[in-house]
């Protein structure tokens, strides 16, 4: 049995901030490793019929509390940054190019990274030169990573890496799989700990 975890999240999800910092810790405690994948939320959203939390008038004043009260929850930093939704597919373009050339650690670490400037530092990944200057602090070349965002290539990349979670059933980020049963969000985080310590329930 194929005994990694499955963790979908995109790059303008608070929750998948959240579950980033924990999601390798807990695995790692029951001798498993997981399996970064960056997708859009808007393409499963529009697949499954679903609008973003922030897009109901009467969730978003909610949501918004959530996010940072979960973060507090966590003992995480957390900042709001000053666009959201954010448009994430650069930056996703980025980690399906590093997971491609150089390994699934390199672009867990682009993924970690990310999740971070976006949640603890305010960083919009949309604008061109935020995302050239999250590059080149990661030690990629600011340049290259600019060709791969706009690379029919890449582009293409990230579609196949939102039709697999489409074909997944993920319609929320985080989404995460383990042994086959899927988990929806930061506060599934006890069921996966029991699920990983004893098994089916």
């Amino acid at each position: 049995m194929d005994r990694a975890i499955d963790f979908w999240f995109d790059f303008s999800s608070p929750y998948s901030y959240i579950a980033g910092e924990w999601i390798d810790a807990l695995a790692a405690r029951h001798a498993r490793r997981v399996r970064w994948h960056a997708f859009l939320l808007g393409v499963t959203f529009q697949a499954a019929q679903l609008k973003a939390p922030v897009d109901h008038p009467l969730k978003r004043e909610y949501s918004l509390r959530d996010f940072a009260r979960s973060a507090r929850f966590e003992g995480l930093p957390y900042r709001m940054p000053p666009v959201f939704p954010i448009p994430t597919q650069n930056a996703a373009r980025i980690f399906w190019w590093l997971h491609e050339t150089r390994g699934e650690e390199a672009a867990h670490g682009w993924g970690q990274a990310g999740l971070r400037a976006v949640f603890t530092r305010g960083i919009v990944p949309s604008e061109a030169a935020a995302l050239r200057a999250l590059a080149t602090e990661q030690g990629l070349d600011a340049d290259e990573c600019e060709r791969v965002w706009n690379d029919p290539q890449w582009k293409a990349r990230l579609k196949q890496a939102n039709d697999q979670a489409i074909a997944a059933g993920v319609f929320g980020a985080p989404f995460v799989v383990v042994d086959g049963e899927p988990f929806w969000g930061n506060d599934r985080k006890p069921q996966i700990a029991r699920w990983l310590a004893s098994g089916p329930f």
